[in-house]
C-alpha cells in the first residue's frame, strides 16, 4: 500500500511538472508574439498603427518594451517594411528591437519610425506605464506626472501596484493624483469615486490641475460636474493669492535692485544737486571690476573663485570711486550752480566711459559667474525665488545700513548733513565744501561700483549695462525724495512692487510707462518727493 502512493505522488509531481513545462512553453512563444505584432504594426509606416504599437508594448509586459518606446521618442528606432525588421540605431550599430542583439547585416532600407504630436502623447502615456515601478524615485516622479497629464486609462491596475509599494511619501502622493485624474476621467467609475477624486486632484493646486477640472466633457454626471467646477474655483482663489504674493516678492527683488542703482544717486544729487548722467556707467565699471576679478582668479587661484564676488566689492568700490572723485576734480567743479551744462557734461562722460569699456573689453557681453552660494533657488510653497536674488536683497540691506552709520555716526558723514542742509553756513562754520563735495561725489559713485558687483549677477555685463538702470535711479531719487535716504529705499521698494504687479496686466513696457506718468503727476503735487529734506529751502 506505501509503495503504490509513493507511486502515485511521483507520477503526479512528474504530470504537474510536464503541465508546468507546457504552460511555459506555451506562454513563453505568446509574449514574444505579442511583441513582435506591436513591432509588426510599426512597419506600416502610418500614425495610426504606431500609437496602437506603443499601446500594445506598454501593455505587454516585455522588458524590452521601455526601450523600444524611447527609441521611437529619440528617433532613432527604424524599420524595413520589405523584410519586416525593426531595428534600434545606437551610433554605429544595429541593435535588433525585440531582442536587443546586434544585427550583423542589417538591411540597407531602414527608415526612421515617424512622430507626429498624437505619436508623442502616445509615447508619454506609455512611458508614464511603463516607469511606474521603475527602481528610480525620480523616473517614478516623472511617470506620476506623465500619467497625470496623459490620464492613461490602461495605467490604472499600475497605479494601484505602485500606489501600493511606493515608499516615499511625496512620490506615492504624485502616484495618488495620477490615479484620481485617470478616475474623474473614466467614464465606467461610480459618481462617488471620481466626486472623491476631484478632492484629490484639488489638493494638487495648480494649473495642470485646473486644467484637467475645467476638461471635463458635457456628459459628465452632473454631480461630478459641480465637484469638479468647486474644486476648479477653490484652485484659483488660492493661486490669485499666491500670485499677488509673488508679484509683491519678485516686487520687493527689483525694489532692491533699484535700491542698489539709485542710493549712490541720492547722495550725489541730494548734496550738491549734480544730476550725474554718468552714474548707469560707474555701475557698469564696478560690474566690469568683477569680471576683470574672476578672470584673474580663473586663471592663477581658481581655489577662490567662491570669494571672487567679496574680493570683488572693494575694488569696485575703488574703481568706481576714483573715477568719481577724478570727473568732480576735472569737470563738475568748474560747473556748480549750472545744471543744464552738468547734465551735458555728465552725458559725455558717461558716452566716453562707454567707449572706453568697449576699446579694452569689446562690445560683447563678458561671462559673470556665479559662486556656489549663490546658485540654486529656494521654494516658499509655490513660489520659487533664486538664491542670487535674495543675496542680492541682503546685500542692498546691508548696503543702505553701512550707508546710514556713514552719515549719522562719523564726522565725515556729519559734514556731508550739514552741507546737504545749509551749504553756506556750513562753510561759514569751516568745513571744506569742495572737499566735502568731492568726497560725497566719490562714495556715491563708489557705491555705484558695488551695485554694479550685484547687477552682474543678474543682468550682462555689457558696455550699456548702466543705461538700463539710470532712468529707474532718477524716478526712485525723484519720487522717494532728492537726498533722503530713507525715501530712496522707500520709492525703490514702491516702483520695484508697482512695475511686478503693473506688468501682468499692461505689460512691461506701458507698465513702465503708467509708472513715469504716475511720477509726474506726483511731482506736480509734492515738487520734493515722499520725504523732502528739512533745509533746503535756505539755499532756495
Amino acid at each position: 500500500m506505501t509503495v503504490d502512493v509513493r507511486r502515485l505522488a511521483l507520477t503526479g509531481l512528474l504530470r504537474f511538472a510536464f503541465v508546468l513545462g507546457l504552460l511555459a512553453a506555451t506562454l513563453a512563444p505568446a509574449a514574444a508574439q505579442d511583441i513582435s505584432a506591436a513591432l509588426a504594426k510599426l512597419t506600416s509606416d502610418g500614425y495610426a498603427d504606431t500609437v496602437e504599437a506603443i499601446g500594445d508594448l506598454a501593455a505587454s509586459g516585455n522588458p524590452r518594451a521601455a526601450t523600444i518606446v524611447q527609441a521611437i521618442a529619440d528617433k532613432t528606432l527604424e524599420f524595413d517594411a520589405a523584410t519586416k525588421t525593426v531595428a534600434i540605431r545606437d551610433g554605429g550599430k544595429v541593435i535588433d528591437a525585440a531582442t536587443g542583439a546586434e544585427i550583423a547585416a542589417p538591411p540597407s532600407g531602414l527608415t526612421p519610425v515617424r512622430v507626429n504630436n498624437r505619436v508623442r502623447g502616445a509615447i508619454s502615456a506609455a512611458m508614464g506605464a511603463l516607469t511606474l515601478m521603475s527602481p528610480d524615485p525620480a523616473k517614478r516622479r516623472d511617470a506620476a506626472e506623465a500619467v497625470f497629464k496623459s490620464r492613461d486609462q490602461a495605467a490604472l491596475a499600475t497605479l494601484d501596484a505602485a500606489i501600493a509599494k511606493e515608499g516615499e511619501a511625496t512620490i506615492r502622493e504624485a502616484l495618488r493624483e495620477a490615479r484620481a485624474a485617470v478616475i474623474l476621467t473614466r467614464p465606467e467609475a461610480s459618481e462617488t469615486d471620481r466626486v472623491a477624486a476631484t478632492s484629490v486632484v484639488r489638493e494638487r493646486g495648480d494649473q495642470d490641475a485646473v486644467a484637467l477640472l475645467r476638461s471635463l466633457p458635457s456628459d459628465t454626471p452632473k454631480r461630478v460636474l459641480d465637484a469638479a467646477a468647486a474644486a476648479a474655483k477653490s484652485i484659483e482663489t488660492t493661486l490669485a493669492l499666491w500670485s499677488g504674493a509673488q508679484n509683491a516678492l519678485y516686487g520687493l527683488s527689483l525694489g532692491s535692485v533699484l535700491l542698489l542703482a539709485a542710493i549712490g544717486l541720492a547722495i550725489t544729487f541730494g548734496v550738491m544737486g549734480i544730476i550725474n548722467m554718468a552714474h548707469g556707467e560707474l555701475v557698469m565699471l564696478g560690474a566690469y571690476t568683477t569680471f576683470v576679478v574672476q578672470e584673474v582668479i580663473r586663471a592663477h587661484a581658481p581655489s577662490l573663485f567662491g570669494w571672487s564676488l567679496a574680493i570683488a566689492l572693494p575694488l569696485a568700490f575703488l574703481v568706481s570711486g576714483a573715477v568719481g572723485v577724478l570727473i568732480e576734480r576735472i569737470v563738475i567743479r568748474f560747473l556748480y550752480g549750472r545744471p543744464l551744462e552738468t547734465l551735458l557734461a555728465t552725458w559725455g562722460i558717461s558716452l566716453a566711459l562707454q567707449q572706453a569699456v568697449r576699446s579694452i573689453f569689446g562690445a560683447n557681453n563678458r561671462e559673470v559667474g556665479a559662486p556656489s552660494w549663490m546658485s540654486g533657488s529656494l521654494d516658499l510653497g509655490p513660489l520659487t525665488l533664486t538664491t542670487g536674488r535674495m543675496w542680492i536683497m541682503v546685500f542692498s540691506a546691508m548696503v543702505f545700513v553701512g550707508l546710514l552709520l556713514v552719515l549719522k555716526k562719523t564726522p565725515a558723514g556729519l559734514q556731508m548733513r550739514a552741507v546737504t542742509q545749509n551749504r553756506s553756513m556750513a562753510s561759514a562754520m569751516g568745513i571744506r565744501t569742495p572737499w566735502v563735495d568731492a568726497l560725497t561725489f566719490g562714495l556715491g559713485c563708489g557705491i555705484a561700483g558695488i551695485a554694479g558687483v550685484a547687477l552682474s549677477q543678474i543682468d550682462n555685463v555689457s558696455p550699456n549695462l548702466g543705461q538700463g538702470y539710470i532712468i529707474d535711479s532718477f524716478m526712485v531719487v525723484v519720487f522717494g525724495g532728492v537726498g533722503n535716504l530713507w525715501g530712496t529705499l522707500v520709492g525703490a521698494l514702491t516702483l520695484g512692487v508697482v512695475n511686478k504687479f503693473l506688468e501682468p496686466v499692461a505689460g512691461a513696457v506701458l507698465g513702465k510707462i503708467l509708472v513715469l506718468v504716475f511720477i509726474i503727476l506726483f511731482i506736480q503735487k509734492r515738487p520734493r518727493g515722499l520725504f523732502a529734506l528739512k533745509g533746503r529751502a535756505v539755499e532756495a
